[in-house]
């Protein structure tokens, strides 16, 4: 009689667990509430998400203002003129501007496939090498998101944490140790 109960209770346990599980994976599902002037639903390269703009360096974006009328260099070299700046500390060696960045439309990303996509839709690049991490945000485990927890959502995107450019985080300076109770001025 006692074997049964406790058998009655896993069961039951593992249910709910399951329930839970399954209720989780569908709050993580993209919504179809998304800000005004976004489509609902999923684009021709996957779902679409809920993000804010992504942290463009003030006066560089559209790309296309200045790169419009500059014939596109596609061999890999180390850039003199502009973007000086910027320093690739991301599969170095494996990389290069152009595998991210689209030659003929500046103002779009380029996935491997050769679909361009909007720079609001970086995690899908970024999902193509780390899918691990990509999974976990599309859940809410890696980053931040915001909104409720089964309805609305916003997703920081992978830059708003990461320099897409050098995306590994500094080491910080550690705080002071707190200071006991019995060693505060009074």
């Amino acid at each position: 009689m006692k074997r049964e109960r406790v058998r009655r209770v896993r069961v039951l346990t593992v249910s709910a667990v399951a329930l839970f599980l399954a209720a989780g994976i569908a709050a993580a599902a993209p919504q179809k509430e998304e800000p005004a002037g976004r489509k609902s639903g999923a684009t021709p390269h996957g779902p679409q998400f809920a993000v804010p703009k992504p942290p463009f360096t003030p006066g560089i974006f559209p790309c296309s203002d200045c790169h419009k009328d500059m014939k596109p260099n596609p061999n890999r070299r180390e850039l003199k003129d502009e973007h000086t700046g910027v320093v690739l500390n991301h599969a170095q060696g494996q990389r290069w501007c152009l595998d991210c960045h689209d030659i003929a439309n500046r103002d779009k990303l380029r996935l491997v496939n050769g679909q361009r996509i909007g720079f609001d839709e970086s995690y899908q690049l970024c999902g193509q090498c780390h899918g691990d991490k990509y999974r976990d945000w599309r859940a809410g485990v890696h980053g931040k998101r915001t909104g409720m927890w089964n309805g609305e959502k916003q997703y920081l995107l992978c830059v708003h944490c990461h320099d897409p450019h050098d995306p590994s985080f500094k080491p910080l300076q550690p705080m002071p140790p707190p200071v006991r109770p019995e060693n505060i001025k009074k």
